[in-house]
């Protein structure tokens, strides 16, 4: 199921697992002019390097479907709260999006054509199939763009109040040989607005994993990652039932 905010593959199954993805896509459509240089849709700023390839080849196997967003976050973070300007943002890692300056009606106008139809079908995904366990799927860089340090994660494990998934996921990622980063590189309790959302208001188990984007910028770390992390989902969502 495609839409202009979002696409849907696979078929969900109650109790299997939905990918969600909110930054798959570095898609602006052509009535949307953001200002930008167009070289900034192939980086980190518009899109999360290889999560969309990783969350497609999990919507392969039964039981899996994925739900990914289907712009940029430049045009549209869905994973941001509606009342936040950074739904649209005007700057970004800071680089200025002069597409973005929007009057109050225009700033709407983004809002009902992306960010409520993203939501609404999403909620309405999980409603009708209720997922065992949300696999939240982003990525970040190897380094911060203000720093020549490395970051060490191969990959971050987030979350807010709910921990339940974490636990059992983190010592799995670790026994697979990888540097695990709790709460690393990001907090989920700063962020993590989809599933406080769509998990953690209805008490849905969830699992927020960032990949490190150097792991997975090509077919091959895709592959692997989409079967690690397949593994890994499945083995939560059964000690977690």
């Amino acid at each position: 199921m495609d839409h202009e905010a979002y696409r849907l593959i696979g078929s969900p199954r109650f109790g299997g697992i939905l990918v969600v993805s909110d930054h798959a896509s570095n898609r602006v459509p052509e009535d949307i002019d953001l200002g930008i240089a167009p070289d900034l849709l192939t980086q980190h700023v518009a899109i999360d390097i290889g999560v969309g390839a990783i969350a497609e080849r999990m919507a392969q196997r039964p039981g899996t479907a994925a739900f990914l967003g289907n712009v940029s976050r430049l045009v549209c973070d869905f994973n941001r709260d509606e009342h936040l300007p950074t739904v649209v943002p005007i700057a970004s890692d800071g680089h200025a999006i002069p597409g973005n300056a929007l009057d109050h009606a225009g700033h709407e106008a983004r809002l009902a054509r992306f960010f409520r139809p993203y939501h609404e079908a999403l909620a309405a995904t999980i409603e009708a199939a209720p997922p065992s366990l949300i696999l939240s799927l982003h990525s970040f860089t190897p380094r911060l763009a203000s720093s020549e340090e490395p970051r060490p994660w191969h990959v971050g494990v987030l979350y807010n109040a709910d921990e339940r998934a974490a636990r059992i996921a983190i010592p799995l990622l670790e026994a697979e040989g990888l540097i695990v980063g709790d709460q690393q590189p990001y907090s989920g309790k700063l962020l993590n607005a989809t599933m406080n959302r769509h998990a953690e208001a209805d008490g849905r188990p969830y699992l927020g994993v960032e990949v490190r984007q150097d792991l997975i910028g090509d077919e091959a770390g895709q592959a692997e990652w989409a079967e690690g992390l397949a593994r890994i989902a499945n083995a939560v969502a059964i000690s977690i039932a």
